[in-house]
């Protein structure tokens, strides 16, 4: 009986800990509640429960936050395991998503500026 109740708590403390970490996401693209709901495909409800950690995601709704937010589900879950975010991942995943004169006019643009150094 203990030994369920342990598993029950840390399966609670799995939801809040990703639930805190969406909203993490979330507020450093500056997106709304509302604003990540249209962008996701998903109702405001939806996100305010995974992110008081009221409601397990499934891989379905994983994979509708990850477009929402523009990071790829590898990144989503690197992201939560470190409790912080990867900037180096979430820009790969922006670049993969675009055209490759946008990638070459992104690299030009960063190595530009660190030559200037």
């Amino acid at each position: 009986m203990e030994n369920e109740k342990n598993k029950l708590a840390e399966g609670e403390q799995l939801h809040l800990r990703f639930g805190t970490h969406l909203r993490r996401l979330r507020t450093a693209q500056q997106l709304t509640q509302e604003q990540l709901a249209e962008r996701s495909g998903l109702s405001v409800d939806a996100i305010r429960r995974i992110e008081r950690g009221a409601f397990s995601p499934s891989l379905e709704t994983l994979a509708k936050l990850t477009e929402g937010l523009d990071v790829s589900l590898k990144t989503l879950f690197q992201t939560f395991e470190r409790e912080k975010s990867d900037r180096v991942a979430e820009l790969c995943d922006f670049l993969s998503n675009r055209s490759g004169r946008d990638v070459q006019l992104v690299w030009r643009v960063v190595r530009a500026m660190f030559e200037e150094r």
